[in-house]
């Protein structure tokens, strides 16, 4: 298929957010993704002098590699894995399922040792810290199916969003990160009964403007590990390792989780924040404002970017944002402040800076959805 579409995909992903240069060799890793755009990301990075190399996988077959592999399985493909990524300048991960629940069923148990034997050494220590990537999702009638909206629409949407005009959201987000940089106290109140303090204080601060993931549109930094004090009420459906969430509302006392629930099972819940000691701490903190993006869908590469949200993510700091917080877990959970949504404000050094999801300072009103740009 010559879709016009999977050629402006590939450029951004080539020249925008890998920056491949002449000579680097780039690794595409893909899943359940059409030959023709395999082949569309192939073609840009020789064009620009890259060597591209291909490992293409299926969503289904991975799940039965995964259930069930021993720690000597999962410790030899790791090894194999890892010597390939540390020859790498850069990644490009395009992640398509026709079954978001996938990897429901297997074990936590057994999640937690892929993650631990396979997912750290690999992505987390090597691939996240030593090369140039990007991840994003391939639009399926799954994820069109969790959208509301039909197959074609959904596509639509997604190549709308993937290819706006990333270098104009460059340019918006500087206000944001220099703000965020100097302040001290955040302090967050709804949507529910969210009330929420912490420090980001000295914390380095990272915005997202199509660099790592696509869609894209946050700034990131994290807590100081123990400066988390209140009540986080999560209003935006999630998921983790297939196992859908609602209604998440934790609570926080120095820093750690005291109290967990949700709607549903909560023992699936705590299970996760039982991971590890990490996985009671927040790891994550990030303010979201892609302007096409507006309803959550359970796909955390699109609702962490929704315009007038945040996510606070418990578990692992990653490591160019670093409050020490260390963890198998890394879960963003969002909650949206516009009103549709129950409203909410977000406040630094108790002058607030957003209410009901939108910018109220003249540093900050150009990360506005009518202010950003429509895509390119």
């Amino acid at each position: 298929m010559n879709d016009p579409r999977y050629r402006a995909l590939a450029r951004v992903l080539i020249r925008h957010s890998t920056g491949l240069q002449a000579g680097e060799h780039l690794l595409i890793e893909t899943w359940d993704t059409p030959e023709a755009m395999v082949e569309a990301l192939v073609a840009e990075a020789r064009a620009v002098g890259g060597r591209p190399h291909l490992a293409l996988r299926s969503s289904r077959s991975m799940r039965f590699l995964v259930d069930g592999a021993d720690e000597a399985t999962l410790s030899t493909w790791a090894e194999i894995d890892r010597f390939r990524m540390e020859r790498m300048d850069a990644y490009v991960a395009i992640r398509g399922s026709e079954n978001i629940s996938e990897m429901a069923g297997i074990p936590p148990e057994q999640m937690q040792r892929w993650g631990r034997l396979y997912g750290k050494p690999v992505h987390f220590e090597q691939r996240v810290n030593h090369t140039r990537w990007v991840v994003l999702r391939w639009p399926t009638p799954s994820m069109a199916q969790l959208a509301g909206v039909s197959t074609s629409a959904f596509e639509q949407f997604y190549f709308d969003v993937c290819t706006i005009d990333y270098a104009a959201m460059t340019d918006a987000v500087r206000g944001l990160a220099e703000r965020m940089s100097r302040t001290d106290e955040v302090r967050i109140t709804g949507p529910g009964d969210t009330d929420l303090t912490f420090s980001i204080r000295g914390i380095p601060v990272r915005p997202c403007t199509g660099a790592r993931n696509i869609p894209d549109g946050e700034c990131f930094t994290a807590p100081l590990r123990d400066s988390v004090e209140g009540v986080m009420h999560y209003n935006a459906p999630s998921i983790y390792n297939g196992i859908p969430f609602d209604d998440v509302r934790l609570v926080f006392r120095r820093g750690r989780v005291v109290e967990a629930s949700c709607a549903g099972d909560r023992s699936r819940l705590e299970a996760i924040l039982d991971t590890d000691e990490g996985a009671r701490f927040i790891g994550e903190f990030a303010i979201g404002f892609n302007p096409r993006i507006l309803h959550p869908m359970r796909d955390i590469l699109f609702d962490e970017k929704i315009a007038g949200s945040f996510h606070l993510t418990p578990g692992r700091a990653y490591e160019d944002a670093d409050n020490g917080n260390r963890s198998e877990v890394h879960w963003d959970l969002v909650a949206i402040q516009r009103p549709e949504y129950g409203g909410g404000e977000i406040a630094f050094d108790g002058e607030t800076i957003r209410r009901d999801g939108l910018f109220t300072t003249s540093d900050l009103v150009a990360l506005n959805p009518d202010r950003l740009s429509a895509p390119a």
